[in-house]
């Protein structure tokens, strides 16, 4: 008789009982009281209350176009940063004293890590919050200079965020040979772009500071504390692209349009707050720019690297030609002042 064959499984989504069980086993934190999921996005995070009082975060990592989880690095560097005094969700260890362990579902074995819970409420609009991301993203700069524990998976730099993002978005099943051209070239006059530049900074990347892997609480006399977490994207890189971050997201879609005059100053006030504890050179400033192209191949590797799990419509043709209209747009800019 001829065995069923067995179905292929992109990703599966656990329950939050299912994550508590699994932080039960593997951590020696005590009774969890409850658990949710928070928010699906690239991976899966839960948020999770123990009986003695503790709340956590779970982050279950999903399969990453990238490769691998980056667990001993972002543990080590959140354990450096933290010990330095900078705000951030350092990791909890297991009891075998890992930097993560692993959960075993149907698609396979995923790395689940386990956070500290941080307080606080996003900066959104309001400039002192804006102005206190800069100023904590360039503290926590500072205290990873000094940074000497186990290496990063994935540097930051073009073979990584934009040579390989262009090979996933090339084999995209919305992709046609026209689109396949257009972004071929446009990478190659970006990467030549940048190769041309003189010598760039290089720091330990949060990687993903947008303005919403932030919270924000009251410090002494009215000021405001930035405190980070999700480093799934950390890694040694340049400081024009960590930078750009920020400004790419707040950037309008749509060809052609720039920043409105509220937008300029939230990124003025969010340079100053970075400028604040360390300078930026005049050649990493004016490379910000460039790298806002960079981020959106990067975004769109992704994208296409996820394809299985949230099917072909996440990226449609016609969205993709919209991409081209975009960058194309983009080479022409220069980092707001």
């Amino acid at each position: 008789m001829t065995q069923p064959r067995r179905a292929l499984i992109a990703q599966t989504t656990p329950t939050g009982d299912a994550i508590a069980q699994a932080v039960a086993q593997g951590y020696a934190l005590g009774e969890v009281l409850d658990c949710a999921l928070l928010r699906r996005g690239f991976n899966h995070v839960y948020g999770l209350r123990f009986a003695e009082g503790r709340r956590a975060v779970a982050r279950l990592s999903a399969e990453r176009p990238r490769g691998a989880p980056n667990t001993d690095y972002e543990a080590a560097l959140l354990a450096h940063l933290k010990a330095a005094g900078a705000g951030v969700a350092a990791t909890l260890p297991p009891r075998d004293g890992a930097a993560a362990i692993a959960m075993h579902l149907p698609e396979g074995a995923r790395t689940l890590m386990l956070f500290e819970h941080l307080d606080g409420e996003p900066p959104d609009e309001a400039l002192p919050d804006i102005q206190a991301t800069g100023r904590g993203l360039a503290l926590l700069h500072e205290a990873g200079q000094d940074y000497s524990g186990p290496a990063s998976r994935y540097v930051l730099e073009l073979p990584h965020l934009l040579g390989e993002s262009l090979q996933r978005l090339c084999t995209a099943p919305t992709m046609d040979d026209a689109l396949r051209t257009s972004f071929t070239a446009i990478a190659r006059r970006l990467n030549a772009r940048i190769a041309a530049m003189p010598a760039l900074t290089r720091v330990n990347c949060h990687g993903d500071c947008h303005g919403s892997n932030n919270f924000m609480t009251d410090g002494p006399e009215g000021t405001r504390i930035a405190s980070f977490f999700d480093f799934d994207d950390a890694g040694p890189g340049w400081l024009a692209y960590e930078l750009c971050v920020y400004l790419w997201a707040m950037l309008p879609r749509t060809a052609g349009r720039e920043l409105d005059a509220a937008a300029r100053e939230r990124w003025r006030r969010y340079i100053a707050g970075y400028r604040g504890v360390r300078p930026i050179g005049a050649a990493d400033f004016d490379a910000i720019a460039p790298f806002l192209a960079v981020r959106q191949f990067w975004l769109m590797g992704e994208y296409a690297g996820r394809i299985a799990v949230w099917g072909t419509q996440a990226m449609p043709t016609s969205w993709l030609r919209k991409q081209v209209e975009l960058l194309t747009a983009w080479e022409s800019l220069k980092t707001p002042d």
